[in-house]
């Protein structure tokens, strides 16, 4: 059995996930390649991963893990012999995967792998909308590495990372510190037409609907899924204007990024 753990805002480590679900079990039907978000599973109380191989995917987030990721895998019990830890990333994921093996090492799992995973950055407040030839060469990047992780996975292959990453640390300590803050900046147009498109995508349940509205609390991750998605475009953060154009992988619809 391989169990698949993703956290995913646009669809760029979802789509990963699912396509090596898709080359294991084409090759391996017995294998019973199974998908879990990472956000829903992190809300258990008790978290028991048995599975012959386990796989993490999910985004590089200011060079570190995204935050539930960092704590579902400290939570989480291993039963397993292999794990592999893809990260997908758009500028430059830096240092990690060092911060995830430093966790991971804790677990004593027999075998691991480290890799990552190039993709279409998403972050519009800082690097603005991407182009279509950007799109196109990034996602073309990522799958030629996704079917490689696949491969890794099937042979088992093992790495180390340097887990000795102070800057990349700190710069991933001080955005977990900014979460805090953040979800009170996000604002709404009167373009909003009430859809809950944010809401029903948002990987932490971290949107609620109140009269109409999505009202952003403390839970947010900052993975910029509703900034990017909304249908009305009503959603702001920082430079991102009311109007300006998002991002969602091409071949992820929105029923594919609901809990």
């Amino acid at each position: 059995m391989t169990k698949i753990y993703y956290f995913s805002g646009t669809g760029n480590s979802l789509w990963s996930a699912k396509k090596i679900a898709e080359i294991i079990n084409g090759l391996y039907p017995a294998q019973m390649c199974t998908l879990y978000n990472i956000g829903k599973e992190a809300r258990k109380d008790e978290i028991i991963i048995e599975a012959e191989t386990v796989v993490i995917i999910f985004p590089s987030f200011a060079y570190g893990p995204p935050s539930i990721v960092s704590r579902f895998v400290r939570k989480a019990e291993f039963k397993t012999r292999y794990l592999a830890a893809f990260t997908t990333y758009g500028s430059s994921p830096l240092g990690t995967m060092g911060i995830l093996r430093k966790y991971l090492l804790k677990k004593k799992i027999e075998k691991m792998y480290f890799g990552k995973i190039p993709a279409v950055e998403n972050y519009l407040a800082m690097f603005g909308t991407p182009g279509q030839k950007k799109i196109e060469s990034r996602t073309n990047k990522q799958k030629k590495a996704t079917e490689k992780a696949a491969v890794f996975i099937i042979e088992k292959k093992e790495n180390k990372v340097c887990i000795f990453t102070p800057f990349s640390s700190f710069v991933s300590w001080l955005f977990s510190f900014a979460l805090k803050i953040f979800y009170k900046y996000y604002k709404l147009s009167e373009a909003c037409s009430g859809c809950a498109v944010c809401a029903k995508i948002c990987p932490v349940s971290a949107i609620e609907m109140k009269n109409g509205c999505p009202v952003f609390s403390s839970e947010c991750e900052h993975c910029q899924g509703c900034v990017n998605i909304c249908p009305s475009r009503a959603i702001q953060f920082a430079r991102v204007k009311f109007g300006t154009p998002g991002y969602c992988h091409p071949e992820i619809k929105i029923k594919d990024l609901i809990l």
